[in-house]
């Protein structure tokens, strides 16, 4: 019987992480399939997928390559429209450098499938501050960023740049995936306050983000940048959101 599930991870670089990261999503009590999004790595990442793709993840792991790096905005769009032609029902994002902690998957699961919202944010803020290993300067600047998103956007999610999400199927055949015009940190929040202002219900799930161990964080300015002025567009051109 086929999964109702899959986990979209975006990769580039990612060699010392990939490997782990599938064989502790796809080895949940609740079953999860993966579809791992390469930008051309040139470390070998997308090898070492195909490898296992050969193996006993046969059916359930998946690769999507493309040439060079194009956004994690590009790259989870890319991966929701694959899952959707594949009849997915619940559509996850996930990075591969374990800082979504696998475990916490099947809550995110719980809370659209169980308790039927439509979106289920794995939240660093909601209860607090719940962070591991990041420099504090960091920590400040992702926290009053979040504060500054819910001002200016008029919402009450406590992390809106998350990156640990559940989705229905039914959000992301509503969004339109097209229209969809940022790349990084902004890109999680038009996604959210997208689905906030088609009236479908979001829900928080309290996490614990823990700072990666191996290989090269992606961050940059520019992404941060982008997260900050992009959120003024957004209040420009999307209409108020119907619930949050």
């Amino acid at each position: 019987m086929k999964n109702d599930s899959i986990v979209i991870i975006p990769t580039y670089n990612e060699k010392e992480n990939i490997e782990a990261i599938i064989k502790a999503v796809t080895s949940q009590e609740k079953p999860f399939d993966v579809l791992v999004i390469d930008d051309g790595s040139p470390d070998g990442t997308a090898a070492i997928v195909k490898r296992m793709m050969e193996g006993s993840y046969k059916g359930r792991l998946f690769l999507v390559e493309r040439k060079g790096k194009l956004g994690l905005g590009t790259a989870y769009i890319r991966g929701f429209k694959w899952a959707l032609e594949h009849q997915y029902e619940y559509i996850f994002e996930m990075d591969a450098d374990f800082s979504h902690n696998p475990s916490d998957l099947p809550r995110l699961y719980a809370a659209c499938h169980d308790e039927g919202h439509d979106v289920a944010v794995g939240s660093r803020y909601i209860t607090g501050v719940n962070v591991v290993n990041w420099p504090m300067g960091r920590v400040l600047m992702s926290y009053f960023a979040s504060k500054y998103v819910r001002a200016i956007l008029g919402i009450h999610i406590c992390d809106t740049t998350a990156g640990f999400v559940c989705y229905r199927r039914k959000v992301l055949e509503t969004i339109n995936l097209d229209a969809i015009r940022f790349k990084g940190y902004a890109f999680q929040i038009e996604m959210k306050y997208s689905a906030l202002c088609l009236g479908f219900s979001v829900k928080e799930v309290p996490v614990i983000f823990i700072n990666r161990e191996l290989g090269t964080s992606k961050m940059s300015g520019g992404i941060f940048s982008e997260a900050l002025f992009g959120v003024m567009r957004l209040r420009l051109t999307h209409i108020k959101p119907k619930r949050s």
